[in-house]
This record gives C-alpha cells, structure tokens and sequence, in this order.
C-alpha cells in the first residue's frame, strides 16, 4: 500500500514540532543554568541576513499551518510574529501542533493532485501537491528547524545530532 500525503506530512511535522520544543527546553535550561537572558538566545542568528531563533521557529509553524491550508479546505489559525520568549515560541509550537492535530487523513485524500501556486518576489512557481509537499514543504520545514538547531548550538546550547534525530518526540 502506497503511502498518503497525510501519512508523509502530519506524523512527521508534528514530531519535528516536538523536537523543536525539546530543544527550546534545553535552551531555557541552558540559559539559567549559565546565567544567560534567555531572550538573547531568540534574538540569536547565525548571520546578519538570517532569521532570529523566534523567525525560525516561526517559520516552521507557517510551513506546518500552510501546508493544510493550501491542500485542503480547512481555516488555517493566524499567528502573528510577535514572540519575544522561550515560553511564547512554545506556546506557539503547542498551538499548531493542537492545529495540526485536527487534521484527518480525509482531509488531504485527494490532496496529491491538486494545484498550488506559490508566489515569492521574484518567482512564480506551480506545484501540484505531491510536489509541494515533497519539493518545499518538507525542505523548508527541516531548513528552518535544522538552522533553529544550529543557532542554539552555535550559541552553546548542549544538544547534539541525538536530540534532533529523537525517537522519542
């Protein structure tokens, strides 16, 4: 049996939100333990033209929420990028794993084929949803939480390639 687009998508950001949320843990403990502000770790960025640790983790949530609401005819909730902390980037990891976890296999039934049309600046790009999901969401999705990851450990945070790759979240 072949797999479905909901089997290749919401398992799969859901326990990367997870991860995400382990390694905000991590973070948080980091920083106290080292007397450390914690917002300095989600102002962090690994370069000036890069995002912030808040922008990353932003940035998955997006991806997460955009994939269900260009592949199906569900509301996607709104969050506005105003985190400042550990606690509020969490909350918002919490709140769209809650989103995520509304989404039925139903919903993205007959999701593989559909057309979606990604506007950027200076491209237009068509995808059908297999390629969407495939060819952009699962890369940006592991981009932003892999660049979150290399901020974090950049800026002394004791995680290791295990915490990523945990079999647990």
């Amino acid at each position: 049996m072949a797999l479905t687009m909901y089997q290749l998508s919401i398992p799969a950001l859901i326990r990367g939100l997870g991860v995400l949320t382990k390694l905000l843990d991590k973070a948080e403990a980091f920083a106290r333990d080292n007397g450390i502000s914690s917002g300095d770790l989600v102002n962090a960025r690994l370069a000036p033209d890069m995002l912030t640790l808040a922008g990353q983790v932003q940035r998955v949530s997006d991806t997460s929420k955009g994939l269900v609401g260009r592949l199906t005819s569900i509301e996607v909730p709104r969050f506005p990028d105003e985190e400042k902390t550990l606690d509020e980037l969490r909350q918002r990891i919490a709140n769209t794993v809650a989103f995520l976890e509304t989404v039925r296999p139903v919903d993205l039934e007959d999701s593989a084929s559909r057309q979606v049309v990604l506007n950027f600046p200076t491209l237009k790009v068509t995808l059908t949803g297999e390629e969407y999901l495939l060819r952009f969401v699962l890369p940006n999705f592991y981009f932003h939480l892999t660049t979150a990851y290399d901020i974090l450990r950049h800026n002394g945070v004791p995680i290791g390639k295990g915490d990523f790759l945990s079999l647990t979240a």
